[in-house]
């Protein structure tokens, strides 16, 4: 029997080994990122990791050739660049896809598939707990999540447009950029519950602001110079909200989400310091929060399109 014949027969049986696995108890699966990670034989390039809401996984891998098993979490892939055609099978199903800007692959936990990838691939990943799914359709007033269907590089622009800033808008600031996450984590919630589910559901449109007393809470809380909690939970929480909610209600009456309206004071608030203090670019960037004076100005800069340094000049 020739090499080729062994190796198939090899991947025929760990196919089937695979395929066993997929009425395993949720409790005993592999969550996402540690099955991805033996999958794709490497570490992903940049991880940000919320794991009680959500993971969001930048990753430039090779060519894969390999069974994804049952996993506890759902899985949601946008590409940031390119077009490469692979293969999705599942049992006696084949599918193929077209990998491009704008299309989204999606796994549904517990689901699994051999995937065949003739090439290295850029993909960002969500992993997302089942968890995360009910409690946004909760907070939605809709009824139980039906199961997510399966996705092969989907045209969906919005969902592939939300997973990949998600990559790309990370500032180097501790608060801001978990405040995105979880943000951004409970949008593509929302976009696979109206868009990917087996029964799309429909959502109860959210009336009115916050109440001035509240609104007047949530923007001391966001503009605190202490360590106060920024959180997403602990300002709906606050409110006497849901994350969903609140979320709504605070652009509603503000015209921002909640993560741009502390964006926007952390720019206000580097302008006066730039300004009107002789202070460093470096002390600065640490008194707002940022992890190196290079992430404080590559954020002021995509704000402004000036570097802190030039705009100090031109200002005084």
């Amino acid at each position: 029997m020739s090499n080729s014949g062994l190796r198939d027969i090899s991947l025929s049986q760990r196919d089937t080994s695979r395929a066993q696995q997929r009425d395993l108890p949720v409790g005993t699966r592999p969550h996402a990122d540690a099955e991805m990670t033996r999958v794709l034989k490497t570490a992903p390039l940049r991880m940000a990791s919320d794991p009680s809401n959500g993971i969001i996984a930048y990753w430039r891998h090779d060519a894969v050739h390999d069974v994804v098993g049952p996993m506890a979490d759902h899985v949601l892939m946008a590409f940031p660049s390119g077009s490469l055609r692979f293969e999705r099978r599942s049992g006696k199903s084949v599918v193929t896809g077209t990998t491009h800007r704008g299309a989204v692959t999606v796994i549904p936990a517990g689901s699994s598939s051999r995937w065949d990838i003739p090439e290295p691939l850029n993909v960002v990943h969500l992993y997302l707990p089942q968890a995360t799914l009910q409690r946004v359709a909760i907070e939605a007033g809709m009824a139980a999540p039906a199961d997510l269907v399966e996705r092969s590089a989907h045209p969906d622009p919005v969902t592939s447009r939300l997973l990949l800033s998600a990559a790309d808008v990370l500032e180097g600031s501790a608060a801001l950029d978990a405040l995105f996450r979880q943000q951004i984590t409970d949008l593509l919630a929302t976009r696979l519950l109206a868009a990917h589910s087996g029964s799309p559901p429909s959502f109860q449109p959210t009336l009115g602001g916050l109440s001035p007393a509240i609104l007047r809470r949530a923007i001391e809380r966001l503009r605190s110079d202490t360590d106060a909690d920024v959180s997403l939970a602990a300002l709906a929480a606050d409110a006497g909200l849901s994350r969903f909610h609140f979320c709504r209600a605070f652009k509603e009456s503000t015209g921002l989400s909640p993560h741009a309206w502390l964006r926007q004071h952390h720019l206000e608030q580097a302008m006066n310091m730039l300004r009107e203090t002789d202070d460093s670019i470096a002390s600065i960037a640490a008194a707002l929060g940022y992890s190196s004076q290079a992430a404080f100005a590559a954020a002021f800069g995509k704000l402004t399109g000036e570097t802190p340094s030039v705009w100090r000049r031109r200002m005084r």
